[in-house]
């Protein structure tokens, strides 16, 4: 389960609209308590993606590796990421799948001519064979 406030979706939807018809990406930062991953901060990230920007994002290397040495440093944890699919479903194309990791929460929005259509969120099982819908759980406040 991850918390997401309105506002932060607000901000998820506005990041895809901004870069429509092209994919967005961020990061998703906070903590873990109990079974709960508790957003604190969403950071959008350049899609490095060298083409392909319609149906892919990639995030640097050095970018990766500078949120997990920031993790380290703050405490505040790597929750997962979110990207949009413009003109697609909400949901995790193969390509997502090759590129994800277990135990993150990959949050899709889907930007449909421009307007936000739908927001889910999605887990990569243990064995890396298939994403599995994870629960978001509505909060007041923001990011």
């Amino acid at each position: 389960m991850i918390t997401l406030s309105a506002s932060q979706i607000e901000a998820i939807e506005a990041h895809g609209i901004e870069t429509f018809p092209h994919e967005c990406c961020g990061v998703i930062l906070g903590e873990v308590i109990g079974q709960t991953k508790v957003v604190r901060e969403l950071r959008r990230l350049d899609n490095v993606h060298e083409d392909g920007h319609e149906r892919r994002y990639l995030i640097s290397p050095d970018e990766m590796f500078q949120l997990l040495r920031e993790e380290r440093t703050t405490g505040v944890k790597v929750l997962g990421f979110y990207h949009s699919h413009p003109n697609h479903p909400a949901v995790p194309s193969g390509y997502d799948r090759d590129w994800a990791s277990p135990w993150y929460t990959y949050i899709i929005v889907s930007i449909l001519d421009g307007t936000p259509d739908n927001l889910t969120a999605w887990v990569l099982d243990d064995d890396g064979a298939e994403f599995l819908p994870d629960e978001i759980l509505s909060t007041e406040g923001g990011a």
